[in-house]
């Protein structure tokens, strides 16, 4: 454990002993889309996915004045070094030459130390792998990959487009190359249980994984699953389901992984259910709640 009195190994808690003070991320919209919308491989996205994607939709402010926004915020007084993070949607789905301009774009300042880039697997190469060890060499630099899940036949059901044999590959090019890897993963999936997130873990401890992120599923308006929830195909799971098979993962999972999440953020202004996914602090609570009162931490039961 980075710190003995945590029962997970949080990020906060590495970056700094890394980089021996607090570390923020600066989220940034890079204007990207997916290959499942854009229909290269599918239309419509994952079907719990928004038209904004994960994080704040800020597609028409350049990547440049997001940061100095950040930058000249009340936020930015919070840290003196930041992990500059392209976070919606696929943040390597265009030619070398685009992703460079737009990663250069944002790294304006000698208090971003790091670059975060999410991503799919289907959209890792080795053009791109070479690009990103060009800003290894100044930055700490890591890529996120969507799992979900390993169960091949959900992810046909969320819409996911690509295989859970195509997430092993583009771990194997990223370890090979020495980049670091984050892996998301969502509890509460549509027509999966405690069996597919166990199966899911096992998978995930197989693989070279230096990060997880740990999301609840949410339903947000106008997207597919959505649409599943009004016709009673599709139901949230409770906060205490969540929170109990949260700490199952926390406890099955590699001791040595860092945890980047234990929930989603789900966007208030369009969150349908559940409802409790609108108010971060007391899942968070929760969680350390049941791991103490059950006496369980990270990899426990690895």
């Amino acid at each position: 454990m980075i710190n003995s009195n945590n029962r997970y190994n949080k990020l906060n808690e590495f970056l700094k002993h890394k980089f021996g003070e607090r570390v923020l991320k600066i989220c940034v919209d890079g204007g990207f889309t997916c290959p499942n919308r854009d229909g290269k491989c599918g239309t419509g996205g994952c079907i719990f996915c928004s038209e904004r994607g994960s994080g704040e939709h800020l597609k028409n402010i350049d990547i440049k004045s997001q940061v100095e926004n950040y930058l000249s915020s009340y936020k930015a007084e919070r840290a003196n070094k930041f992990i500059l993070y392209f976070q919606n949607f696929t943040n390597t789905y265009a030619s070398v030459e685009v992703l460079k301009q737009k990663y250069d774009s944002g790294l304006i300042s000698d208090k971003i130390i790091g670059i975060a880039i999410a991503t799919r697997p289907d959209c890792i190469d080795t053009q791109i792998i070479e690009l990103l060890k060009q800003y290894q060499k100044n930055y700490f630099v890591w890529v996120e990959l969507g799992l979900q899940t390993s169960d091949d036949k959900t992810a046909e059901l969320i819409n996911r487009c690509y295989t859970t044999k195509q997430f092993e590959d583009a771990t194997k090019l990223l370890n090979s190359n020495n980049i670091p890897v984050v892996a998301h993963i969502m509890i509460g999936l549509p027509k999966e249980n405690h069996e597919n997130v166990k199966n899911t873990i096992n998978f995930i401890n197989k693989q070279q994984i230096w990060g997880l992120k740990i999301h609840s599923t949410y339903i947000t308006s106008n997207t597919k699953l959505h649409k599943m929830y009004l016709d009673n195909s599709y139901t949230p799971l409770s906060l205490d389901k969540y929170i109990s098979e949260c700490c199952y993962v926390i406890s099955q999972i590699n001791p040595t992984i860092i945890i980047h999440r234990i929930s989603g953020d789900a966007p208030k202004d369009i969150l349908i259910e559940p409802k409790w996914n609108a108010h971060k602090k007391p899942i968070i609570n929760g969680i350390d709640k049941y791991l103490k009162e059950n006496d369980l931490y990270q990899g426990k039961f690895y």
